[in-house]
């Protein structure tokens, strides 16, 4: 268990940066295990971030991390919305171009960490690069 350090939200609570960079670390963690290497973190355009960058093989992946306390509300999978799927896409082209790369020249694909209070839950290939 990671220690809790003060944050905005007072004595012995993480401020929500500091608990997104947490879920973020136990994110790719799980995917560096899994086999993924490790490229980048919190690439950010105007369009959107980039929560986490791995390779897979000759596979670019683009990982969204999502977390949520409970699933009263659907749990975190589900808020990875339309439009939140939209400015990924966006943002991972910008970072292909940025390599003479694009969705037609590079294999990549979308994935989804949702952890919804301690149940982490891999998506792989949970969107298509349809822009």
């Amino acid at each position: 268990m990671e220690p809790v350090s003060s944050g905005a939200g007072g004595p012995g609570q993480l401020s929500r940066q500091q608990q997104g960079a947490r879920y973020e670390r136990i994110a790719r963690r799980y995917l560096e295990q899994a086999g993924l290497v490790f490229v980048a973190a919190n690439v950010r355009y105007r369009v959107g971030e980039l929560d986490l960058i791995m390779r897979d093989g000759r596979q670019w992946v683009f990982v969204e991390v999502r977390y949520r306390r409970d699933a009263h509300f659907g749990g975190a999978a589900v808020s990875v919305t339309w439009r939140k799927q939209q400015k990924l896409l966006r943002s991972a082209a910008l970072w292909l171009a940025a390599r003479n790369a694009s969705f037609d020249t590079a294999e990549c694909r979308f994935d989804i960490v949702a952890i919804t209070g301690q149940q982490l839950t891999w998506l792989p290939d949970a969107f298509q690069a349809h822009i």
